[in-house]
């Protein structure tokens, strides 16, 4: 009798879990395969291309984009879209550092000189991305 009443726990136990694994499978084959090579990769992945810009967003507590290609000579402007407070923060020098930017507020910094210029939010450490000036 106690052999049965674990059964009847075990069998429904393991349908249900067949069942849910059916539930949140990968839906790869409901995606085209030229749609899925041309999304972008997620921000703050590490694999982002340089973009030619002069605005970087400040959301989801990311930079986006994260590389930024300039020539000397550009100001670029970041926007804080997030509803938390953010800085723009160069590293390690600290060349430009914004005041804290609360939502919707900016900060431009003029890039003069070709180098690679990292930086942060001081707020969130982990918020990194960089700037790259041409000559």
């Amino acid at each position: 009798m106690r052999y049965e009443f674990r059964a009847r726990l075990v069998i429904p136990a393991v349908t249900g879990l067949a069942i849910l694994a059916g539930c949140g499978g990968p839906t790869s084959a409901a995606t085209p395969p030229a749609a899925a090579e041309s999304m972008p990769p997620a921000a703050g992945s590490g694999q982002d291309a340089p973009v030619a810009t002069n605005t970087v967003a400040i959301q989801n507590f990311a930079f986006s984009p994260a590389t930024v290609t300039v020539k000397a000579g550009t100001t670029i402007t970041w926007t804080n879209r997030d509803s938390d407070a953010h800085t723009v923060t160069a590293m390690p020098a600290g060349s430009f550092h914004s005041p804290t930017l609360n939502t919707g507020q900016s900060f431009q910094y003029t890039f003069t000189a070709p180098g690679r210029f990292d930086y942060l939010c001081t707020i969130h450490p982990f918020m990194t991305a960089t700037v790259v000036v041409t000559p």
